[in-house]
């Protein structure tokens, strides 16, 4: 997502290759594979950001982590609270909480895949919240996963009407790590 020493912004590599200027809409994590919103003119950013903001957009991500989650589905919800280095952590209050919903489902001996629904979009919600499930995701060091090339998240659907036409987006899941042994889900 953000520039480095290496490479332009994926933002900056899409405008370079179509020529035109392109507006980010919202932001995943770098390690984050998947769907990104990117406007081809400040106006559509705007009314897109907007959506998002209203949590007109519907997201479904996908998780691996290793161990057993302290529930399989539910609603994950709380204040998040920067804490050091750009670490976040979960809280038990609700003033302003991160709110994601999720399901879980057997994957293999010792790996769960999530459906993870943010409601909220905050910096490093998802994976905060795996965490607070005693679960962190694969390949996920900055918050205790298990040691893997890959973070294990992938941005896979986005749903949400727009000038009155209804999108919904699906980005095939990433063919590496663990997602190899995912089932064929819809």
């Amino acid at each position: 997502m953000h520039a480095n020493e290496q490479e332009l912004s994926v933002v900056h590599q899409l405008a370079a290759q179509t020529g035109e200027t392109l507006f980010p809409v919202h932001r995943l994590d770098t390690p984050t594979s998947g769907a990104l919103l990117i406007a081809r003119n400040a106006a559509a950013a705007a009314e897109l950001s907007q959506l998002f903001a209203q949590r007109q957009i519907s997201k479904t991500y996908i998780a691996i982590a290793a161990g057993k989650p302290k529930k399989k589905q539910g609603l994950i919800s709380g204040d998040m609270d920067n804490v050091r280095r750009g670490n976040w952590r979960l809280l038990h209050s609700q003033n302003n909480p991160a709110q994601t919903r999720f399901f879980s489902y057997s994957l293999k001996p010792g790996y769960r895949y999530y459906l993870l629904h943010p409601l909220t979009g905050r910096t490093h919600q998802l994976r905060v919240a795996l965490k607070s499930l005693g679960t962190p995701i694969v390949g996920d060091q900055r918050y205790g996963g298990e040691a893997h090339e890959y973070l294990h998240l992938h941005a896979w659907k986005l749903s949400f009407s727009y000038q009155q036409q209804a999108f919904s987006l699906q980005v095939d899941i990433p063919n590496y790590g663990l997602f190899n042994d995912l089932p064929t889900i819809d």
